[in-house]
């Protein structure tokens, strides 16, 4: 099979299996390939959006807003052929010297850092958290001080220490549009599965690109 024919195919199954899922219109396109790259249907239960978070992830794409992640997987995962035809980019900084030595120095994760040194760049653009907490949390208390408004929080961070609590902070935190889920799961495919999905319908939209 052809690898398109493989992928038609699979969100078939996806479909058949989620049922009646409850996801909207523009919804589910992010869900169903959420639990594509997965393989994980609990996503159907889990998955939580903001009102605002497709128009306004969709509306900084097409605007040529940067793309942020936490983890190079998740750079590597996104689809900067349609995030660059709209004149966007992706950046991922935990590996950067200047970040690991602030991190270093502060004592603090790179992660956290990372935020840190994109702050004053983060005002329309989308982050995408699919690993560290630390990284949402710095990003909710920017939000909170009134030092950054991102169009979009992509949160998946994942694992045992603070993954839940900090998603669970970015539900209740007020004044950012959010995609992320409830629990422990997440990580960077996943988050980098939602930024593609909305990279995919920004560009359906047929927009003129840059």
């Amino acid at each position: 099979m052809k690898p398109q024919e493989i992928e038609d195919l699979s969100f078939k199954i996806i479909g058949e299996e989620a049922g009646d899922h409850g996801f909207s219109d523009a919804e589910w396109p992010i869900a169903r390939r959420v639990i594509h790259t997965s393989a994980d249907f609990e996503y159907v239960e889990s998955l939580r959006f903001h009102p605002e978070a497709i128009e306004r992830g969709i509306a900084a794409i097409r605007g040529g807003k940067p793309i942020f992640t936490d983890t190079n997987m998740a750079l590597s995962g996104i689809r900067k052929m349609e995030v660059g035809s709209f004149g966007g980019s992706v950046t991922c900084l935990v590996a950067d010297p200047e970040v690991a030595a602030t991190a270093k120095a502060g004592g603090i994760t790179r992660a956290r850092a990372a935020v840190d040194a994109v702050a004053d760049r983060l005002d329309g653009a989308i982050y995408a958290v699919g690993n560290a907490p630390t990284a949402l949390l710095r990003l909710l208390e920017l939000v909170r001080e009134g030092r950054i408004k991102p169009a979009l929080i992509v949160g998946f961070p994942v694992g045992f220490v603070n993954a839940a609590e900090s998603k669970a902070e970015l539900l209740e935190t007020p004044g950012v549009p959010y995609i992320t889920n409830v629990g422990r799961k997440g990580g960077s495919n996943v988050a980098a599965a939602a930024v593609n999905a909305l990279a995919i319908m920004a560009s359906a939209e047929g927009v003129q690109k840059r």
